[in-house]
């Protein structure tokens, strides 16, 4: 019996390097690749949808259609459209137009012959006032009368393009001359008061000092910043005289026109 068991494990000890062996060499072993089979997916079939599938041939022949009709909707060159400039080269301005910002229709076109001939007709000297200091202008009234002579009465008009300003003893504000529905001109007009009861006087004041500035763009009274002609006017139609002042009993030379009275008070000649 001890014979037969060794002969059993010295039998088993020869098999066990086989069998290790076996078993390293199928943990170890690479696998073996084989290529990966396609499957084939048959293709999706869509439903059509009539109220949304177009052909393609159908969508570049509706947007050539819609483009068409777009631009036959357009309106002719001279029909009213904001910011347009119709055949006359009146500008023609749109309920929204904000004219404290915008430029519409600045320097786009001339004014016709016949306008230009009375904005820039010359002005006639019995129109021409005088201050005592010499200083010769053109009552703003006149300005008015000439703008409604070349453009009609509504066919002009000052837009504010700002806040008043008012400091201790000046008032200012920015306006614009809008001829025609084109925008002319811009200036700030300026007026000084003396109490604040006057504010509302000399708000009103600002604005025809505005407007006559405006006014020199358009050529309107041009001579009256011409040095030449202002030396010519005075020779010709005005005199300096010594004047006393009588509340203080000093005396200055101040002017007036040849054709008007003797300074009046404060003032005696």
């Amino acid at each position: 019996m001890a014979s037969l068991s060794l002969n059993r494990l010295s039998g088993a000890l020869k098999r066990a390097p086989l069998l290790l062996s076996r078993r390293y060499t199928a943990a170890t072993a690479k696998p073996v690749w084989t290529p990966r089979q396609q499957v084939k997916v048959p293709p999706v079939v869509q439903k059509a949808h009539a109220s949304t599938e177009v052909p393609i041939a159908d969508e570049k022949q509706a947007s050539v259609d819609f483009k068409v009709s777009s631009s036959d909707a357009l309106p002719p060159a001279n029909d009213t459209v904001e910011g347009s400039i119709n055949g006359n080269g009146n500008a023609i301005a749109d309920e929204a137009t904000d004219w404290s910002k915008s430029y519409l229709g600045l320097a786009t076109q001339a004014f016709p012959d016949k306008i230009s001939e009375i904005l820039m007709a010359p002005i006639d000297p019995m129109d021409i006032e005088m201050k005592p200091d010499g200083l010769i202008y053109l009552p703003e009234i006149k300005y008015r009368r000439v703008l409604n002579k070349a453009f009609g009465p509504g066919g002009w008009g000052l837009a504010p393009r700002g806040e008043t300003n008012v400091g201790p003893k000046i008032v200012s504000r920015e306006y614009a001359l809008i001829c025609q529905g084109r925008l002319v001109s811009i200036a700030r007009g300026e007026q000084e008061y003396f109490d604040p009861s006057n504010i509302p006087t000399a708000t009103e004041a600002c604005k025809s000092n505005a407007l006559m500035r405006c006014c020199k763009d358009l050529g309107v009274a041009s001579e009256l910043w011409d040095p030449r002609f202002i030396r010519e006017f005075k020779a010709q139609y005005c005199v300096e005289v010594f004047a006393e002042h009588l509340p203080t009993k000093k005396k200055k030379k101040l002017w007036r026109r040849k054709d008007q009275p003797k300074l009046a008070y404060p003032y005696q000649e």
